[in-house]
């Protein structure tokens, strides 16, 4: 049986741990979940804010504890059932009339379940109805279909929700680029899987097409129905910045050619950014301007001049304050954030300079505890301290798990800044860029 002491240091571990797999890529964090030993799973999977990531691939691979523990993890907001209608929803709901004078009793082939799909199932609930009915579905035939002319987003989530289609074809569901590049609702098949623990977001952004909609997807606008919450938007901003930095780098030209591009480009991201590295000459009429994907873009593009800090020694006072925490907790919250209303620091700042790392990578150390992931009342600050962190990460550790977990090792007792951690990890010259 553990000590106090080796529980502490499994809570810590699980703890940090949590932190680490928000920035790192799905490959990194399924190899850094099997190097866990016992009992730091079942404190991850319990006790911790888990990214959608860690999630999924846990409920993929993980064991049948794992997945207990997961399914009463109080923090794991909308997963691993899906947030917003899903089938069990509707499994009371019988067809209507109307419903079924138009399409009939059933049971329908392939094709005709296809055909109703695209006629009736604008909604995912009229979708979910209908395979709910008795049918016969082949997915081979299905996806041919679906390349052929895209269903409607409706009817994908619902096969999404209750088809029992394979992870392949629930894959090849979300390329669209066949039909028409924007629609209603066309963001919602692509949370969805997210949301109900059936992809990664780094599996969107390989899988998901047009580029036009992972772009957007990276920047979705918060309204009222199924959108990301903030640590999913943080997440597919990591994913797609993950697809983005290493092709484009920081050339402002590529950047900027990137949604004129993408606004007629046909296939994924990964292929449009390819083609972009790789000079490749767009195709005639191509190119054309979108303002959202402009504005998508610029949120998501390196800054190349940024504008300058407010108040100079206010600025300096406020970063040296970042490196000595105040008395107490609550005191420190309230300093951190009246910097932040006046511009004195960033969410970038604060994963730079604050100390110790671990409490840089956690916003509710330096925004307040608010009980909930997706209620942080500064969410430019969250989002702009996530992209900080991934690109330290990315420029210090890459792709090296083994890097990746002697950073997770190193972290609950590092009481530095979070790139004099990845220096030290590294052996090399500090990753900080102090303004």
């Amino acid at each position: 049986m553990p000590t106090a002491e080796e529980d502490r240091a499994s809570r810590e571990l699980a703890r940090c741990v949590a932190h680490l797999l928000r920035h790192a890529p799905h490959h990194v964090v399924a190899a850094l979940i099997d190097r866990l030993d016992a009992p730091v799973p079942k404190y991850l999977c319990r006790d911790q804010w888990l990214p959608a990531a860690a999630v999924t691939l846990l409920l993929r691979h993980g064991t049948d504890a794992d997945r207990h523990y997961i399914a009463r993890n109080p923090h794991v907001v909308g997963r691993p059932l899906p947030g917003l209608p899903g089938p069990a929803l509707y499994a009371a709901r019988r067809p209507s009339p109307e419903l079924l004078h138009a399409v009939g009793p059933g049971p329908f082939t392939t094709g005709e379940l296809t055909t109703l799909l695209r006629r009736h199932a604008r909604r995912p609930r009229t979708a979910l109805i209908l395979l709910r009915m008795p049918h016969d579905l082949d997915p081979g035939e299905l996806l041919r279909e679906h390349a052929r002319a895209p269903l409607p987003p409706g009817a994908v989530e619902a096969l999404l929700l209750a088809g029992g289609l394979p992870r392949r074809a629930c894959l090849a569901l979300l390329d669209a680029r066949g039909g028409r590049t924007y629609g209603r609702h066309w963001y919602r098949p692509a949370v969805r899987a997210v949301r109900m623990g059936l992809l990664t977001c780094d599996e969107l952004v390989a899988h998901v097409a047009p580029a036009a909609h992972t772009l957007l997807l990276g920047h979705l606008p918060v309204t009222r129905g199924l959108r990301w919450n903030l640590p999913e938007q943080a997440e597919m901003q990591s994913a797609v910045h993950r697809a983005l930095r290493r092709p484009l780098g920081e050339d402002p030209r590529l950047w900027a050619e990137l949604p004129r591009r993408a606004a007629g480009f046909p296939g994924t991201l990964p292929e449009l950014a390819a083609a972009l590295a790789a000079g490749v000459p767009a195709a005639p009429g191509a190119v054309r301007h979108d303002p959202a994907l402009a504005r998508a873009v610029r949120h998501l593009a390196p800054e190349t001049a940024p504008l300058e800090p407010a108040g100079a020694w206010e600025r300096e006072l406020a970063l040296v304050s970042l490196a000595v925490p105040m008395d107490t907790a609550a005191e420190d919250v309230r300093w951190v954030r009246d910097c932040l209303d006046r511009s004195l620091l960033t969410g970038a700042d604060v994963v730079r300079h604050k100390v110790p790392a671990c409490w840089a990578l956690d916003e509710d150390q330096w925004l307040g505890d608010i009980g909930h992931p997706d209620r942080h009342d500064r969410p430019a600050a969250v989002l702009a301290a996530r992209a900080e962190a991934d690109r330290l990460f990315d420029a210090a550790l890459g792709d090296d798990v083994e890097a990746w977990w002697r950073a997770a090792r190193a972290l609950p007792d590092f009481a530095g800044t979070l790139p004099e951690l990845l220096a030290r990890v590294t052996d090399g010259d500090s990753v900080s860029k102090r303004p």
